[in-house]
């Protein structure tokens, strides 16, 4: 602000002032300190003048005030020995400040106290003072080391006997009174946070985002709060350097002890406290109403959606069936106008077929004697019958136009076509009979199906069709199941195939000759087989036991059974049942021309014979 002018005097312009300059600083000392403050902390040049504001303030205040000035009445009474039991705060008179005083106030505590419990001040007032350690003036100067040091004072301030640990239980009384009852417990215990500043309690008011802000922080907790200066020994006190490892060893063993239960005690804390909280059962309730009010929203909606497509398939239904009445009624008529025109043709067709018979009859067919005329009106009868309307009227016109023999020889033309007509329609009717008949033998031939038939599947229908008699039940069924289980090929038979192969063999004259040649095939295979395991040691030589488990002896056939050894084989089979001692070459006598061999690998042959037959009847029952 410039001066104003004096009466008498006057003001002019001199010259104009020069336009701002912005000059680049950079900042040193304690200025380059709150710099690095600021930018550490993310802080505005505002904020921290702010925060400047205030700590100067307190630097300006840092008096000792007479009334936070307060000495220790049992202070005369201390034992130097006890020293670490002691409260040092109460010791230097400043109890009521604590961990809240400054440095500046505990010097200025100290030399209050100093002034008055010095040795040589007691002495002058003929005091007695005791030698060295012993006198209670040790405690003082203790106290004000430890608490005039920033690491020891720490390091008590995290044991302060004055602290409360208690947490708040979890009852009625600190639900109905939770602000009162934890909200200086958060208070006294924010001291310990390492993060700053630490979010408050709040009131009944706080928003959803300040309580879940408060919670979140006090969940993650961290604690400064460190006990080392509750270490019952002291590592300098080892005598060489194992001794103090190991009391190093102990006291850090307890501390973390400690920090753990520090750290559960925080957590009861934060959790009790969020059980007692009624803004969280309030958010909670909040949180329910708001899901319930999106439940019934969605539901409404669903229930529009639901409706509106109720309504368009209504709309739909209804006009599809407006438009199947139209497509109906457009039917009938259409129905309607086709049954008059077909009426019409109707009616044409009969006038003119009695056009066309008039005619002929008025001319007496066109020819002379009885028996021509009788096959003349047969052929006109074709002819009304096979032409059409127009042909007729063609014809008709034709015949009305010219003389009578032009008529004739237009009759007998329209007659002549008509019976080539017949006679090609007869010719390709007998070639498709005959045609049909020639592909229904070839597929007997075939056994009623496409598939070609291996002599293998033929030496198994052979057998098959022994093996199952007439009178089988689902005889047929079971011998086609017969065959599928024992067949090499991929080819699956029905029962129907089977049945009509079976007659194409016994209405074939080599029928006879074809399961000779079947038998034959299939005794030459076995032969090969046998040629094949003649390496094998001879099985005369080994033992069978009653189970026949050796399948070498199976290898050994000389020739098919025929029906008489096979009846000797089940008489001996009888007469000789199982356990009966050589029980086998009892057999073998009883069979004439066949070893011992021969009926073991008959008999294996029947049982599975047997148990084949059995599981084809049960694959066809189902």
């Amino acid at each position: 602000m410039l001066p104003e002018a004096q009466e008498g005097e006057e003001t002019m312009v001199v010259a104009r002032l020069s336009a701002p300059a912005t000059i680049c600083v950079e900042p040193v000392g304690r200025w380059f300190e709150a710099y690095a403050h600021r930018y550490r902390h993310k802080k505005t040049l505002s904020q921290h003048e702010s925060v400047g504001d205030s700590s100067s303030s307190e630097e300006e205040d840092e008096d000792l005030r007479d009334e936070d000035f307060q000495e220790d009445p049992l202070l005369t009474s201390l034992d130097p020995k006890d020293v670490k039991t002691q409260d040092h705060y109460a010791v230097l008179g400043i109890a009521k400040l604590r961990y809240r005083a400054t440095h500046a106030q505990i010097k200025q505590a100290y030399k209050r106290i100093v002034l008055k419990h010095h040795p040589d001040k007691r002495r002058q007032a003929g005091k007695v003072v005791k030698e060295g350690d012993d006198d209670y003036y040790s405690c003082i100067t203790k106290a004000y080391q430890l608490l005039g040091n920033k690491v020891s004072r720490r390091s008590f301030d995290s044991v302060d006997p004055e602290f409360d640990d208690s947490v708040p239980p979890n009852n009625s009384s600190s639900k109905e009174n939770f602000y009162e009852v934890f909200g200086p417990v958060i208070a006294s215990n924010a001291r310990w946070s390492v993060k700053k500043p630490v979010p408050k309690l709040g009131t009944a008011d706080s928003t959803y985002e300040e309580v879940d802000h408060f919670y979140s922080f006090w969940y993650d907790f961290d604690s400064w709060r460190e006990f080392s200066y509750l270490d019952e020994e002291d590592k300098e006190k080892g005598e060489d350097r194992e001794e103090r490892r190991w009391i190093e060893k102990q006291n850090k063993a307890a501390r973390q002890k400690r920090k753990k239960e520090e750290v559960s005690r925080i957590l009861k804390l934060v959790d009790n406290a969020y059980a007692c909280d009624p803004r969280i059962k309030k958010f909670k309730e909040e949180e329910k109403r708001k899901k319930e009010e999106e439940k019934k929203a969605k539901k409404e909606a669903a229930r529009k959606i639901a409706e509106e497509k109720e309504r368009q398939r209504q709309a739909e239904l209804e006009a599809e069936r407006k438009q199947k009445e139209k497509e109906e009624e457009e039917a009938k008529a259409k129905a309607l106008v086709a049954k008059k025109e077909k009426e019409a043709a109707k009616k044409q067709l009969k006038k003119e077929r009695k056009r066309l018979r008039d005619v002929c009859k008025t001319n007496d067919y066109y020819v002379e004697g009885e028996s021509d005329t009788v096959a003349m009106m047969e052929s006109i009868e074709k002819l009304c019958n096979r032409l059409q309307i127009a042909s007729l009227q063609d014809l008709n016109t034709a015949m009305a136009k010219g003389s009578r023999e032009e008529a004739k020889a237009a009759l007998d033309k329209q007659i002549e076509e008509m019976e080539t007509d017949i006679r090609r329609e007869e010719e390709e009717r007998i070639a498709a009979e005959r045609k049909k008949q020639q592909e229904s033998v070839r597929a007997k031939e075939k056994g009623g199906s496409g598939k070609p038939w291996s002599p293998e599947d033929l030496a198994l229908l052979v057998k098959a069709v022994k093996t199952f008699p007439a009178g089988t039940v689902s005889r047929w069924e079971v011998i086609a199941a017969f065959i599928n289980d024992h067949t090499t090929t991929d080819i699956k038979r029905t029962a129907k195939e089977v049945l009509n192969k079976t007659k194409t063999l016994q209405k074939a004259e080599d029928s006879r000759t074809l399961r000779t040649e079947v038998n034959k095939a299939a005794y030459e295979r076995l032969e090969k087989s046998t040629t094949e395991a003649a390496s094998i040691k001879k099985a005369e030589d080994a033992g069978i036991s009653e189970r026949f488990d050796d399948p070498s002896v199976y290898q050994f056939r000389t020739g098919p059974w025929n029906a008489d050894e096979q009846k000797c084989l089940e008489q001996a089979l009888r007469t000789y049942p199982a356990g009966t001692g050589d029980r086998w070459d009892l057999i073998a006598e009883a069979v004439p021309g066949r070893s011992k061999k021969d009926c073991m690998v008959r008999y294996k042959e029947l049982v599975e014979l047997v148990k084949a037959k059995k599981a084809a009847q049960a694959a066809a029952k189902k």
